[in-house]
C-alpha cells in the first residue's frame, strides 16, 4: 500500500490512475455485458478520491475519472470525431469534479458511521445530477448511463418500470459506495453491511410491488435489415435490396413492416416511382410499411430525417421528423466556430433540420405506434411521452453502419430493452446493418437479434400491454429526489459555514486587565 501511495504522489500518475479507474465501468455495457461488474466498477475510483490529500486533488480525481469514463463509453466514436472525443470528454468530465469532492468530504479520513450513511444517499444523488446534465442532447445525450448496464437483468428491468434508468443508476452507485466503505473503513463495516441489506430489502419490495405488464393482445411486426450496401448509387441499391427482402414477407401475416434509419435516401414527393413501389409492397404483404427518409424535403428547405408511413394507396400522411439530432454527426454545434471539424472527421457537412413534436401513428388493425429515430432511443422521456400519448408499440429506426466492428451496435440495441421496461410497451429496434432486436413490454428479448452480418427480413410475434407503469405515471422522480437531497446538503453546509464564521475562533485566554480595569496593551 505504501508503494502505491508513493507512486500516486506524482500528479500525472494519479491523474492517469483516475482516468483508468473511471474507464472500468465500460466493461458492464455491451459488448462485454458484464452487468454484475457495474456494482463494483466504481470502487477503485471512489477509493482514490477518498484518499486525496486535498479537496482540490479530489476534484481532479473526479474530473480525470470522468474523462476516462466518457472516453471509454464513447470510444467507438474515435474514427468519426478524432481529437474531438478527447476535447468533449475533458469538458464533460468536469461534471464529476464536484462528485470527487463529495467523495472526500463524506468518506475521507476516518468517517463516522453517520457520514458513511449520508454518503450512501448523497453520492448516488450527485451521480444522478451529473447524468441529468449530460443527458441534454446538446452535450451528447444520455448514452452510457450507468443504470443502462442492467438491460438484461429481469429484476432490474422491473425496477426500471418504477423509476426508469435513473433508479437503476442510483442503485448501482449506492452499492459501489457501500462496497468501498466495506473495503476501506473498518469502523463502519457493520453500517455498510446493514446498508447493503437495507438496499436489497427495499429493491426487493419495489420489485415485488411493481405491477407486471398484463398482456392483452398480439401483433406481428416484421423487421427488414438489408445489411451494408455501399458504392456508387448506394441509395438506389439499398432500396432494391429492401424491396426484395420485403417481398419475402408476403403471406406471413405481418401487421406492420419496419425499415431502418435512412432506408430511403430520396424525398418521396420527388420520387413518386419509389412511393408507388412502396405502396405495392404494402399491398403484397397486407401491412403498412414504415420507412425512414433521409433527404432534402421538397415542401420546405433543408434536410430532414423522417419516419414516413406508407399504405396500399401510398404515403398515408403520417410523418415524424427527428427532433433530437446527434452532435457533429447530424449537425455541428456553433458551426461558425467548430465547422473545421468536417476536415478532421466524418462530421456533418450540412446541418439536418429538427422536427417540432412527437407523433403517434395509426397503422390499421387498431395498432398505434410511436416512432423514434436512432439517437432518440437513448432518451427515456421521449418513449415515456409516446406511451402517455397512446402508443401501443415503440419503434426505433436506426443505422450503425459507421460502427460495425465496435461495441456501438450492441449498446444501441440494448437501450430498447430499458425503454420497453420503463413504459410497459414492447419496442422494436430496426436497423440497416444490425443489431436489430425486439423486446416485450417487460423488457425481455423476443426472438433472436439480427447481427451486423445479417441481411434478412424477419417477423416477430409481439405481445401488447396497456397498463400504466409507475415511471410513466410519475416520471423522473428519482432525479427530483436526488436534486432535493443535494439542495438540502447545500443548505446544511451553508448554514454550518455561516455558523462557524459568526462564532469565530475562541480566544486562548481572557485578556489581562490593568489596575484601572482596562485591557492591557500587548508588550512590544
Amino acid at each position: 500500500m505504501r508503494t502505491i501511495n508513493r507512486w500516486l504522489t506524482s500528479p500525472w500518475r494519479r491523474s492517469a490512475a483516475a482516468a483508468l479507474a473511471g474507464a472500468l465501468p465500460v466493461l458492464s455495457f455491451p459488448a462485454p455485458s458484464l452487468w454484475w461488474f457495474a456494482y463494483i466498477a466504481l470502487v477503485p475510483w471512489i477509493l482514490l478520491a477518498r484518499a486525496a490529500p486535498t479537496g482540490r486533488r479530489a476534484a481532479y480525481d473526479g474530473w480525470w475519472g470522468g474523462v476516462g469514463f466518457l472516453t471509454a463509453v464513447h470510444h467507438w466514436l474515435l474514427p468519426s470525431l478524432h481529437v474531438f472525443i478527447f476535447l468533449i470528454a475533458a469538458l464533460l468530465g468536469l461534471l464529476w469534479a464536484p462528485w470527487g469532492l463529495l467523495v472526500r468530504r463524506f468518506l475521507g479520513g476516518a468517517p463516522s458511521a453517520g457520514r458513511c450513511a449520508a454518503a450512501l444517499v448523497v453520492l448516488p444523488s450527485a451521480w444522478l445530477a451529473v447524468e441529468l446534465v449530460r443527458s441534454w442532447q446538446g452535450l451528447g445525450g444520455p448514452w452510457g448511463m450507468l443504470g443502462a448496464s442492467q438491460w438484461q437483468v429481469g429484476p432490474a428491468l422491473r425496477l426500471a418500470s418504477v423509476g426508469g434508468v435513473w433508479l437503476l443508476s442510483f442503485l448501482v452507485v449506492a452499492v459501489n459506495v457501500a462496497v468501498a466503505v466495506l473495503v476501506a473503513v473498518r469502523a463502519s463495516r457493520v453500517p455498510a453491511v446493514a446498508s447493503l441489506v437495507a438496499t436489497a430489502a427495499v429493491t426487493t419490495a419495489a420489485w415485488a410491488w411493481a405491477p407486471r405488464p398484463d398482456v392483452d393482445g398480439r401483433v406481428r411486426i416484421a423487421v427488414v435489415q438489408p445489411g451494408i450496401v455501399a458504392g456508387q448509387d448506394s441509395g438506389d441499391k439499398r432500396f432494391d435490396q429492401e424491396e426484395r427482402l420485403t417481398r419475402r414477407l408476403a403471406g406471413q401475416g405481418a401487421d406492420l413492416v419496419v425499415w431502418g434509419e435512412s432506408s430511403v435516401g430520396f424525398d418521396l414527393d420527388d420520387r413518386p416511382d419509389l412511393a408507388r413501389r412502396l405502396a405495392a409492397l404494402s399491398r403484397e404483404t397486407g401491412a403498412d410499411v414504415l420507412v425512414n427518409v433521409d433527404a432534402r424535403r421538397s415542401d420546405r428547405p433543408g434536410i430532414y430525417k423522417s419516419s414516413v408511413l406508407v399504405g396500399p394507396d401510398g404515403p398515408t400522411g403520417d410523418r415524424y421528423d427527428k427532433m433530437r439530432l446527434v452532435p457533429f454527426g447530424e449537425y455541428i454545434p456553433a458551426r461558425s466556430l467548430l465547422g473545421w471539424a468536417t476536415s478532421v472527421g466524418r462530421a456533418a457537412g450540412e446541418d439536418r433540420h429538427r422536427g417540432s413534436e412527437q407523433t403517434v401513428m395509426n397503422v390499421g388493425h387498431g395498432l398505434r405506434i410511436g416512432p423514434l429515430i436512432c439517437f432518440e432511443t437513448a432518451f427515456p422521456d421521449m418513449s415515456r411521452h409516446l406511451a402517455e400519448d397512446g402508443a401501443d408499440v415503440l419503434l426505433g429506426q436506426s443505422s450503425t453502419s459507421s460502427f460495425q466492428h465496435s461495441w456501438a451496435p450492441e449498446q444501441h440495441a440494448s437501450l430498447a430493452a430499458l425503454r420497453a421496461a420503463e413504459t410497459g410497451r414492447p419496442m422494436v429496434h430496426a436497423t440497416l446493418t444490425g443489431v436489430s432486436a425486439v423486446y416485450g413490454p417487460d423488457g425481455q428479448r423476443l426472438g433472436p437479434w439480427l447481427g451486423t452480418g445479417a441481411s434478412t427480413a424477419r417477423v416477430y410475434e409481439v405481445p401488447l400491454a396497456h397498463g400504466v407503469t409507475p415511471y410513466v405515471r410519475y416520471g423522473d422522480w428519482p432525479v427530483d429526489a436526488a436534486l432535493l437531497v443535494l439542495a438540502t446538503l447545500c443548505v446544511t453546509e451553508g448554514a454550518r459555514v455561516l455558523r462557524l464564521r459568526r462564532s469565530g475562533p475562541e480566544p486562548l485566554a481572557p485578556p489581562a486587565r490593568t489596575v484601572h480595569g482596562s485591557p492591557a496593551r500587548p508588550w512590544r
